[in-house]
């Protein structure tokens, strides 16, 4: 148990943290640097450090947000099977065969959605196929989710 990660651990993908975010951040500071010293200038040499620059500071910028879009996703798969055990113990159905007719977005409003409402919330959401503010608006137990990445 002392080798598990704990609450407030923080957790590196070494590839992106260690190895390509580092070098474009290096590569952005060093062609920045190197336009700098020919910057005004209306050369050849200019417009390349200018053009390697700008890529690398899309670059980085690109792989900051590759982080962000990670975690995104993998919440929302996890919201996605949340819902479905939430459901399944509810019921004793699958929701599986309903999801077809649900979006990722009407799925992400279900979840706040106390036990006793949730079946028959997630039965008028296909039925009336309720967008994602109308199911929230119609929720009686609203479970706030404050762990959203």
């Amino acid at each position: 148990m002392a080798d598990q990660p704990t609450k407030n651990t923080p957790r590196y993908y070494p590839l992106h943290h260690f190895i390509l975010l580092p070098a474009a951040l290096i590569m952005a500071f060093y062609t920045g640097r190197r336009y700098a010293e020919v910057a005004g200038n209306d050369s050849d040499l200019s417009r390349l450090w200018f053009s390697l620059m700008a890529l690398a500071v899309i670059g980085a910028g690109v792989l900051l947000m590759l982080r962000q879009h990670y975690a995104l996703t993998l919440q929302d798969r996890l919201i996605r099977l949340e819902v479905r055990q939430r459901y399944f113990e509810v019921t004793g159905q699958s929701l599986r065969p309903l999801e077809d007719r649900l979006s990722l977005k009407q799925i992400l409003s279900l979840r706040f959605a106390g036990d006793a409402e949730l079946a028959s919330l997630v039965q008028a959401t296909i039925s009336e196929n309720l967008p994602p503010k109308t199911i929230q608006a119609r929720i009686q137990d609203f479970h706030f989710d404050p762990m959203r990445v």
